[in-house]
């Protein structure tokens, strides 16, 4: 592959926002481990909403970032529908996993009530809730699923990772994506959901957890490796 690989981040950048800062070095580290040159876009959440067209613009992969509720709702959850149902990797960190979980949920589940109980707290059906514990400037450690696709990139079935989140999906609702293809591939020690994946799909990832803080010890993260992997090298 001989151009630039173009990732396009939904969310509305924000420079106080430590995930915001680390994201565009995590994928420069990663880019320069497999010897290819990434470009990075920032997508607002409203120009999605209001110009869903640029998401036709050749984006390789799209990866939506933490720092939720977002300016529309409905902009992130139109990027990420696209990048499900047009094969195009996708990586979904802290509030850009809950909002994958949302997404999924309506459009696949016909859950169409499913809703974020932080940007909507008289929803009726708070797919996304408040953590019993919040992680803020936390790490914790990650159990993941033997075989699945994540566990395979670390090469490992135990890790701890950073985060910096107050919500995540809704232990009550857990059972709606037992028989989907989205898959529940890490969970804390509590059993609480904190990665999951999505089948058929050359890459379809979210994590509660924020793997790009990796960045800021001038670590290359597995997992954001193998996310331009399957850009540079398609599964």
């Amino acid at each position: 592959m001989t151009n630039d690989i173009r990732i396009g981040l939904i969310g509305d950048f924000n420079p106080q926002v430590k995930a915001h800062v680390a994201i565009p070095q995590a994928l420069a580290l990663a880019a320069q481990e497999i010897k290819q040159e990434v470009e990075v876009n920032w997508l607002a959440t409203t120009l999605l909403e209001h110009s869903p067209e640029t998401l036709r613009s050749g984006y390789d992969a799209l990866w939506c970032v933490p720092a939720s509720p977002y300016a529309s709702t409905d902009g992130a959850l139109t990027a990420i529908r696209f990048a499900r149902e047009q094969g195009i990797p996708f990586l979904g960190t802290c509030g850009g996993s809950q909002h994958a979980l949302i997404e999924y949920a309506r459009n696949v589940l016909g859950l169409t009530e499913a809703d974020h109980a932080e940007s909507n707290p008289s929803t009726a059906f708070p797919l996304i809730a408040p953590l019993l514990c919040a992680l803020v400037e936390a790490s914790d450690t990650i159990l993941l699923k033997p075989g699945s696709r994540i566990a395979t990139i670390y090469g490992v079935e135990a890790i701890v990772e950073q985060y910096h989140c107050s919500f995540g999906l809704n232990s009550q609702y857990l059972s709606l994506f037992e028989q989907s293809g989205l898959h529940i591939t890490g969970v804390d020690n509590n059993g609480e959901v904190r990665a999951f994946e999505l089948d058929e799909h050359p890459f379809f990832m979210g994590t509660l957890f924020q793997p790009e803080r990796s960045a800021f010890a001038g670590v290359v993260h597995p997992l954001i490796k193998a996310f331009l992997q399957a850009v540079a090298i398609p599964v």
